[in-house]
């Protein structure tokens, strides 16, 4: 007698409701049995502490309440044998690398066709990291280009300040965080501006994200 097929489980968490309906179809056609829903991380966290830990998480990291790439490893210590698929309307190549750094295994833009979705969770499901075409090779160059990369030029201090720049902080958030007062946050933000060639905290954030900080 055949064995019946393995159910397969799934937890999409997104704020939006139609994100919601087009993973779940699509996720279904891949053989998800079971799909559960969060619309933030604090839901998230609360039903993987209460149920069995899915085989796949999808996550968008803009959501309300703790979100962001700082959700990924409370998600992985909650279910660390689920590969986590960043679904994300922030389609740059910084961001891209932040996520799998974080501890993702793949990284996918909203604006993506549906089979680069199906794709992607073939992939994880078989072990292995995802990124798009365009995504893979412009880290790729982004590590050729190692060598001549400014980071090199920067102190630790300078490197956590625009790290926390990537994350959206603003200077009284920096400076709260690393203990330190509003004016040094705001002399090494100027110091990072005039190193890097860049002008005001958003061509920081833009620089922190594209190079992956």
């Amino acid at each position: 007698m055949k064995a019946p097929p393995q159910m397969k489980s799934a937890l999409v968490i997104d704020d939006h409701p139609i994100t919601h309906l087009g993973a779940n179809r699509l996720l279904r056609e891949l053989g998800y049995d079971r799909i559960g829903q969060a619309v933030s991380g604090e839901e998230a966290l609360l039903q993987l502490a209460g149920g069995e830990a899915p085989d796949l998480i999808v996550l968008d990291i803009s959501l309300p309440g703790a979100g962001g790439l700082d959700l990924v490893a409370p998600l992985r210590d909650a279910a660390p044998d689920a590969p986590i698929l960043i679904f994300s309307m922030n389609d740059q190549t910084g961001f891209a690398a932040r996520a799998l750094q974080a501890g993702a295994q793949g990284f996918l833009s909203k604006n993506a066709p549906p089979a680069d979705f199906r794709e992607a969770v073939r992939m994880l499901e078989a072990g292995e990291f995802y990124l798009s075409p365009r995504h893979a090779m412009a880290l790729a160059t982004l590590r050729a280009g190692a060598s001549a990369d400014p980071l090199g030029a920067l102190s630790d201090r300078e490197r956590q300040v625009l790290a926390l720049i990537g994350r959206g902080l603003s200077l009284q958030a920096i400076a709260d965080h690393l203990e330190v007062s509003y004016k040094t946050a705001a002399n090494t933000s100027s110091a990072l501006k005039k190193k890097l060639g860049v002008d005001g905290i958003n061509g920081l954030m833009k620089f922190a994200l594209d190079s992956g900080v």
